[in-house]
């Protein structure tokens, strides 16, 4: 796992083999992330990361310059690996990057905070994986203008949601755009 671009640029990680998660592709997130770039400025912006993972999409905010970076993940080796990872890369006592470990609906039906961007990569199989878009918007998780980047399967299409911007396939990996505007009416 690398970083892609920004003042951690190619650094790299070695994911343990015991790991279940699937990273996001280098090949899909510098695509996704040059894509992002038509829509958000990450210097100074406030981000969530849902279903954490292996931590490559917070490494990649926290490089970019995202001002706060909230990582929440389940998996008990897995928020460990990101914590490993945040310290070899931020000065001791740096609060830019909130890693937590815990459970994504619960973290969701309990944030109170609005965040400049969120980005979810969620196990493809997860029963409850076609709700989450709406569960961002209905609990007012984005600021005005905000972005929220969904990657899912194949199988999904969200091009009938209301805050639905675009959606983008770099081989297997998939990714809707959603936006929230001043105009849209939550």
């Amino acid at each position: 796992m690398r970083i892609i671009t920004g003042k951690y640029k190619g650094r790299h990680f070695d994911i343990p083999r015991t790991f279940k998660a699937r990273p996001t592709t280098d090949f899909a997130k510098e695509n996704i992330f040059n894509v992002l770039t038509q829509y958000i400025d990450f210097e100074g912006a406030e981000a969530l990361d849902l279903f954490s993972g292996t931590g490559s999409i917070t490494l990649e905010l926290l490089s970019r310059g995202c001002s706060r970076v909230v990582s929440v993940e389940l998996d008990r080796d897995h928020h460990r690996f990101i914590q490993q990872c945040l310290q070899k890369l931020i000065s001791q006592g740096d609060s830019s990057v909130i890693p937590l470990r815990g459970d994504v609906f619960r973290y969701i039906k309990s944030c109170k905070q609005q965040f400049d961007f969120i980005f979810a990569d969620p196990p493809y199989a997860l029963k409850e994986l076609p709700t989450i878009p709406s569960l961002i918007f209905e609990r007012g998780l984005l600021k005005e203008d905000g972005i929220f980047v969904f990657e899912h399967g194949k199988d999904n299409d969200f091009s009938g949601d209301p805050h639905f911007v675009e959606h983008r396939s770099y081989g297997s990996v998939n990714f809707s755009i959603f936006r929230t505007t001043a105009t849209t009416s939550e």
